[in-house]
């Protein structure tokens, strides 16, 4: 939308006194005014003793900016605001304004084009297909969740367990009526329900997925355009703020995806914000993405990283959240990511590094590590970037963790294989081992896995009914047996058949089919032994917390592992067969001598007394090792046991316990 109805319009009238003061102005162009969101955007505020509304936005290429609503009969030039100095912000007031209203900013361009913009910073916004900004109150929710915050502000992330349950909340469910076509149910609903399922499975977290305003359902919201706003699909920024604290009241924590690496190119959001390149990169060959149509940010620009790191933080003290997912973080560290030879441009050492983008992330996650809450950053990175968790101070990036996307690939790879091939793709699962302490890693299965013709999970095993999901309840083994945290992608613990697809909820009816059912609560088992045991996560970053039993037995295609939690007490002896074929007179080596309690077969918890349970470890070499037990492997057979390797203390002697009571006597 274009016009010339600014020209010749009244001059903005001087603020007094002014909202935004110099030190904010000062800090917002030195990348620092972290909470810059509390006076940017649109504020409850009063002037001369009158209620309204306070705006404040970026625009230093504007020659005018107004505000326009339904007050003003969205007519630019009626409410000027004002320019601040040379920072580029302007401000302004709108009197009787409150909560709940529809508003855009007009701008003056230099060529004299007026464009409609909303608000970068908006607490809230319509629901599409409007694109109008909405104020809100954001301020006056009243949080349960203070024992969670403390409690999560006392742990070390890395030595508590973390699975993810990864989550589109527009297709979780669904309750489509004439009023409600696309059936979205609003984030108090939602959150009741959720809690029900994760708490019932057993998961730590949940990922939400698309929570930040986007035009586009079919993005999944990856293109986001209110950085500020969650998004009014599911109700007003109140109604999430009481998910979250509905969450955590039940024990759950809560990681939003984060998308600061591009956004789209829509006229009413962040493009040209001003008439001009102003949030991305001005040279198309750093300032847009070829492959997915968007606008990349500039990040040398103080404003802009003010912007990303402002609402990283938002997130946290506004929201409660526990954690960010970065999306894309490659995208942004790369200059030649998805370009060719021509395409792009070197930094100034003739590399293809991004080193504003570099130090943006130092920037960031050297304030997030600075908050010593147990806020966590997670970043999805799938190529060798050194030192993505490390510590900006060693010259790493700073992230708690980092997606481990080779390990995904690898596994999926050799999952998808028929049982009698795999013996010839056996080191792409026992690879992952050889660097799972390079980086602080979280395994994923997310939903990148499970659209664009790639099939469900289930889809991707080889076989027929059973043998699908025996497979996959094998892989889920392996998966959670290795090191590293975990992260389950919605539909994928109770084997989902078709694609995920935004636009339809999942097939909860599927629970309740036998194979679906025996899969759900298989994974339902997983979960409690792996909160159950420390040995499953504590030592998750360190060669002392996992050690290879066999990792050689190809031409069986059978893994044998421990994990262990550093005291000995309750290490947990890891047996899983690939194929098909049952091994009755299987051996495994074992690390001691003593008895090994069968925890978690095929069948999910061992609870049956008619099972056999207890099994004595044997004199006699195996797999290296000079003790063995005996175990009837089944066909894609599941084996889980617990063993005890401490050391007995040393009983004293009784003439030095004589001793020791004489000399407390005198």
């Amino acid at each position: 939308m274009a016009d010339k109805s600014l020209a010749g319009k009244k001059p903005a009238v001087p603020l007094d006194p002014v909202f935004i003061t110099e030190m904010d102005r000062y800090l917002f162009g030195e990348g620092r005014n972290y909470k810059c969101y509390q006076k940017m955007g649109a504020h409850k505020a009063k002037l001369n003793g009158v209620s309204g509304m306070h705006f404040a936005v970026w625009a230093p290429h504007a020659k005018a900016v107004s505000i326009v609503c339904d007050r003003n009969e969205w007519q630019p030039g009626r409410n000027y605001m004002m320019p601040l100095e040379t920072s580029g912000i302007f401000e302004g007031f709108m009197p009787d304004m409150d909560f709940g209203e529809l508003y855009k900013y007009a701008i003056e361009t230099q060529s004299g084009d007026t464009i409609f913009k909303a608000d970068p910073y908006a607490f809230s916004a319509e629901l599409r297909p409007g694109t109008a900004s909405k104020t809100a109150d954001i301020d006056s929710f009243n949080w349960h969740d203070e024992a969670w915050m403390k409690d999560r502000a006392s742990k070390d992330t890395y030595r508590q367990p973390l699975a993810i349950y990864e989550c589109h909340l527009g297709s979780w469910k669904k309750e489509v009526t004439p009023e409600n076509p696309d059936g979205f149910i609003n984030y108090r609903k939602l959150a009741r329900e959720l809690v029900d399922y994760v708490k019932w499975m057993g998961y730590t977290h949940v990922e939400l997925m698309g929570i930040a305003e986007h035009p586009f359902d079919g993005s999944w919201g990856y293109q986001v355009s209110g950085y500020y706003a969650p998004t009014s699909r599911h109700g007003s920024p109140q109604d999430f703020q009481w998910m979250v604290d509905y969450l955590h009241e039940n024990g759950i924590g809560v990681i939003l995806d984060w998308v600061p690496a591009h956004f789209p190119k829509d006229a009413f959001a962040l493009a040209d914000f001003d008439g001009q390149p102003l949030y991305e990169y001005p040279d198309p060959r750093m300032g847009e993405h070829p492959d997915w149509g968007t606008k990349i940010f500039n990040y040398g620009k103080n404003e802009v990283k003010n912007f990303l790191i402002g609402n990283a933080l938002y997130w946290y003290e506004m929201y409660h959240i526990d954690g960010l997912r970065v999306d894309a973080v490659a995208s942004m560290l790369y200059l030649d990511y998805g370009r060719k030879d021509g395409e792009w441009i070197p930094n100034k050492y003739g590399g293809n590094g991004n080193l504003d983008a570099i130090e943006f992330f130092k920037h960031l996650n050297s304030v997030i590590r600075g908050r010593h809450d147990g806020t966590i950053i997670i970043a999805e990175e799938s190529t060798a970037w050194p030192k993505i968790t490390a510590a900006p101070e060693d010259e790493g990036l700073g992230f708690t963790y980092k997606w481990n996307m080779g390990w995904m690939h690898d596994f999926l790879d050799y999952m998808k294989l028929d049982p009698l091939f795999r013996k010839n793709a056996h080191n792409k699962m026992t690879f992952g081992m050889s660097y799972a302490t390079s980086e602080k890693f979280i395994l994923v299965l997310s939903h990148d896995e499970v659209v664009h013709l790639k099939c469900s999970m289930i889809e991707k095993m080889p076989g027929l009914g059973h043998d699908k999901f025996a497979n996959l309840k094998a892989g889920y083994l392996f998966m959670f047996g290795h090191a590293g945290k975990k992260l389950l992608f919605m539909g994928q613990d109770f084997g989902q058949y078709h694609e995920w697809d935004e636009k339809v909820q999942l097939n909860w009816e599927l629970c309740d089919q036998p194979y679906n059912r025996e899969l759900l609560l298989f994974v339902k088992d997983l979960l409690a032994m792996y909160r159950e045991y420390p040995a499953m996560y504590t030592l998750d970053d360190s060669w002392d917390g996992f050690e290879w039993i066999n990792a050689d037995d190809a031409d069986r295609s059978i893994f044998s592992f421990v994990r262990k939690d550093g005291t000995g007490r309750h290490n947990l002896l890891f047996v899983i067969n690939f194929t098909p074929v049952e091994r009755k007179d299987y051996m495994v080596g074992v690390p001691c001598p003593g008895r090994y309690t069968l925890i978690l077969n095929e069948n999910g918890a061992v609870k049956d007394d008619k099972v056999k349970k207890l099994y004595n470890a044997r004199k006699g070499e195996c797999d290296g090792r000079q003790y063995h037990v005996n175990y009837p492997l089944p066909g894609y057979g599941c084996a889980v046991f617990r063993y005890n390797d401490a050391k007995p203390a040393k009983k004293r002697s009784t003439a030095k316990k004589k001793a020791g009571t004489k000399a407390k006597t005198k």
